[in-house]
């Protein structure tokens, strides 16, 4: 079986961000710019003002706080403030003063407000301690598995979750786990993949914008927003940025289907991509505080940069070193005024810069192989293929046989293809190939059965069963790296600009 994309484009579809719901551990707020008017709510704002929320709308919040705190909010958001910033808010109602923790997100027509009651506060020592000792556990390590193992250790030991675990996504967005702990009577999951529907592209895109993701009861009921329409925009709310935003049904019963009934997800970022989650799980009901969540979030950044670091200078070494071996193979490729000669001659070095364990020099109508690749008629039937895709910049295939049918003869000998364009006359070629490397993929369930339809074609489930399903990928090889593919790009345009100027001029 060849590789598979097991990304969803149904569920990277469905609106989360305009779900009109939220999870009931917390209020919800929308205030008119000028005066704080209220004019969206959640249902369960009854418990804040001891009013339906029908004779909430149209308030003003300046009725239930300080003037203090009413000129913080005038001034701080009179204009949009970028992400959601954390306000203390005392609520004056039902004859009592409530402290409570607000996050203020500033939009151009209205303010969302998020409201969480406030909880037992840890002095500022005993919090900045346990970071500070997380920090300097995750800063010792210095490689890319001994950091995601610090991670999730330290983040179960802080938080007392069931299990913590850490997500690497690939190419294709299917999630590996790379590193876990959990409490011995759970099943293991490291070194198991889960499909890329599990984490459909819509929600991967809210990870950009929100640092974590928490739910600390799949039982919960939903709470509705009222009135339904924003009557400033005329639409549904949209929730992208809000931490109470609430979950959808499929990802409930993913999760009772897990066996838990609280989780929390926080990214991890490199370069501006997600490039993992660390996901934690619980069996029970586990609610944590606005304040341990701001813990997570920063130790969201403090991962996210070690990681980054470590991957740059393993980048940089990778980089170096193969321009090292191209400043080698060009170097006096031209000395005997005989291009094609000056390449068969570097055939071993060509072989060594791409790592590739075959190539084939194909210049002027002639053909030099060397090395595991095609025969002399597959390499003619090849480049016949090639010509007609008129390339104009390197191409490159781990499947090649799902692109070119013919290649299905000769897959053992070169699953993988890199090819380099040479000159202008979409003759000449430098083809390199990699042998086929099958591999055996241990799934967390079917990913062919990740998502499941009702007869009405409608109502859908996730999958059940997250026991160890393998898969067998054949007729590939192993992926060509960026980087090969930016050396490859540069040979290519070394010689387009020697090959016009004196060998087709």
């Amino acid at each position: 079986m060849s590789k598979r994309n097991y990304d969803s484009e149904f569920c990277g579809s469905l609106p989360l961000h305009h779900i009109n719901q939220i999870q009931p551990y917390g209020y919800l707020l929308v205030l008119s710019r000028d005066n704080l008017e209220i004019i969206q709510a959640s249902e369960n704002v009854s418990d804040l003002f001891g009013k339906d929320v029908a004779e909430v709308i149209g308030l003003s919040l300046n009725d239930f706080i300080g003037k203090t705190e009413s000129e913080v909010i005038r001034d701080k958001f009179l204009k949009p403030v970028e992400g959601k910033i954390p306000v203390n808010l005392t609520l004056n109602a039902n004859n009592s003063n409530i402290e409570y923790i607000a996050l203020i997100h500033a939009k151009p027509e209205y303010l969302i407000v998020e409201i969480e009651k406030l909880s037992v506060k840890s002095s500022f020592t005993e919090l900045y301690q346990s970071i500070k000792f997380i920090m300097s556990e995750i800063n010792a390590a210095d490689t890319i598995t001994d950091i995601c193992q610090r991670s999730v250790s330290s983040l179960k030991n802080l938080a007392g979750f069931d299990r913590v675990l850490m997500y690497q996504f690939d190419a294709d967005w299917n999630g590996t786990v790379i590193a876990e702990d959990k409490e011995g009577n759970m099943e293991p999951y490291v070194g198991l993949k889960f499909p890329a529907s599990d984490i459909p592209k819509q929600a991967r895109a809210l990870y950009l914008k929100n640092p974590f993701r928490l739910i600390p009861n799949r039982e919960d009921k939903p709470v509705r927003i009222y009135p339904i329409i924003n009557p400033l925009t005329n639409s549904f709310i949209d929730l992208t940025d809000c931490n109470l935003r609430s979950v959808a049904g499929v990802h409930l019963e993913y999760m009772q289907n897990m066996g838990i009934k609280a989780s929390m997800s926080i990214r991890i970022i490199c370069n501006g991509v997600l490039w993992g989650l660390i996901s934690c799980h619980h069996k029970e009901p586990k609610y944590l505080s606005y304040e341990m969540c701001s813990v997570f979030e920063l130790l969201s950044e403090l991962i996210s940069s070690k990681i980054t670091s470590v991957l740059y200078q393993q980048q940089f070494q990778y980089k170096t070193s193969l321009w090292d071996k191209k400043r080698s193979v060009l170097e006096g490729i031209y000395s005997s005024n005989n291009f094609f000669t000056d390449l068969v001659n570097k055939d071993e070095e060509l072989l060594a810069l791409f790592e590739s364990t075959g190539v084939a020099v194909v210049y002027n109508g002639k053909v030099h192989l060397h090395g595991v690749t095609p025969d002399i008629e597959e390499i003619k039937h090849l480049v016949f293929w090639l010509q007609h895709k008129n390339l104009t910049e390197v191409y490159a295939e781990t499947n090649l046989s799902a692109a070119f049918e013919l290649a299905s003869g000769y897959v053992a000998n070169a699953s993988g293809l890199l090819t380099i364009p040479m000159g202008n006359k979409n003759e000449d070629f430098l083809l390199f190939f990699r042998s086929e490397v099958q591999t055996t993929v241990s799934w967390g369930g079917d990913p062919g059965k990740a998502i499941s339809f009702e007869a009405d074609g409608k109502k859908y489930h996730p999958r059940n069963s997250f026991s160890i399903w393998q898969e067998t990928v054949k007729e590939t090889s192993l992926p060509w790296s960026g980087e090969l593919i930016e050396v490859a790009e540069s040979i290519r345009t070394f010689i387009f600009e020697y090959s016009t100027k004196y060998i087709y001029s």
